[in-house]
C-alpha cells in the first residue's frame, strides 16, 4: 500500500498505519506546522498526537521532518523539546536537501545543531534527505533496522 501525499501541507488529518514488509509499522501523523485548518482542528490534532505519543508503549522512534530550506522554526524546536522532555526517542530528517547548495545545507544543519545544543546535551540523529534524488533513504532504513533489532522484537 502506498502512502498518499499532497502538494498542500495539512492533508494528513488522521493517524495512518502502514505495515512494512509484514514486520513493522510506519505511522503517519497530522503535522503541527503549516496547515490551512481552523484553530479547533489544530487543537484536536494536538490532543490526538499527545495521546498517541504519551500512551504508545512500543514507539521506537519519531522521525521529525524539517524543511532544510527554512531556519529552525519555533514550532519544530518546541515539538522536539516536548519529545525529549517526555523521553520519546527521535531522529531529525531534513527534507528537500537537493534544493540547497552544499554550503547552504551545511549552514542549515549547523543552525539546527546549534539551536538544539542550547538545551540538549547530546543531539538526536540527523538524516539529510531528498525524495526526488532518494538521498538518505538507505541511511534511514538502516537506522530503522538497527532500532528494530535493538528492540528485542517489540513492534
Amino acid at each position: 500500500q502506498m502512502a498518499r501525499t499532497s502538494a498542500r501541507p495539512g492533508k494528513t488529518q488522521t493517524i495512518n498505519h502502514y505495515r512494512i514488509n509484514g514486520a513493522w509499522y510506519l505511522v503517519d501523523l497530522p503535522g503541527y506546522g503549516y496547515a490551512g485548518v481552523s484553530q479547533t482542528q489544530r487543537s484536536n490534532w494536538t490532543a490526538l498526537m499527545d495521546d498517541y505519543f504519551l500512551h504508545r508503549k512500543n514507539l521506537l522512534c519519531t522521525f521529525v521532518l524539517l524543511d532544510s530550506r527554512l531556519e529552525p522554526q519555533a514550532k519544530d524546536l518546541d515539538f522536539i523539546s516536548w519529545l525529549g522532555k517526555n523521553e520519546k526517542p527521535l531522529a531529525l530528517v531534513l527534507t528537500k536537501c537537493d534544493k540547497l547548495s552544499r554550503n547552504h545545507l551545511r549552514q542549515s544543519v549547523q543552525l539546527y545543531q546549534n539551536r538544539l545544543l542550547r538545551i540538549w546535551e547530546e543531539l538526536p540523529p540527523f538524516f539529510l534527505t531528498s525524495s526526488e534524488k532518494r538521498q538518505g533513504r538507505d541511511d534511514i532504513l538502516g537506522f530503522i533496522e538497527s532500532a528494530l533489532s535493538d528492540s528485542s522484537g517489540v513492534q
